[in-house]
């Protein structure tokens, strides 16, 4: 019997950022993504979801507040490092790289072709999140 439920996906990045609506805003500008719904008051993103393709992540703004927030930093609270990553599985990874570099992304490893399989690039959004995007699709053999 699977524990997973019948659905798009079971696993969905969630990120927190300091100013989400400016960050809903360059995501979808500079990596493609798509608003599905954003529940905000004024300054404050209670929660966003956020498409690419039959992908999703959810994002926030970030706060200490609440059970959540207090187990969670930005990467500027932690020297600009990451414990984990959203990894994206783009068709053309060249075009996906030239929009994000036009965009202003931090790119922090260079597009190049991988010795697994595929082609891809890292980077870091406005707010240090780290990002990982190519062409690789572990589904495919």
């Amino acid at each position: 019997m699977s524990l997973a439920a019948a659905t798009t996906a079971t696993i969905i990045p969630c990120l927190r950022y300091r100013d989400a609506r400016a960050a809903i805003d360059w995501l979808c500008e500079a990596f493609g993504f798509e608003r599905q719904a954003v529940h905000a008051e004024g300054d404050t993103v209670h929660h966003g979801q956020l498409t690419f393709g039959n992908g999703m992540i959810m994002l926030g703004s970030a706060s200490a507040g609440g059970e959540w927030g207090r187990h969670i930093v930005q990467p500027g609270e932690a020297g600009g490092r990451e414990t984990q990553s959203p990894c994206v599985i783009v068709g053309n990874t060249d075009a996906h790289y030239a929009r994000a570099k036009a965009a202003g992304a931090e790119i922090v490893i260079e597009l190049a072709d991988q010795d697994y399989g595929g082609r891809g690039y890292a980077c870091k959004d406005p707010e240090g999140h780290l990002w990982w995007f190519g062409s690789y699709d572990p589904w495919k053999t």
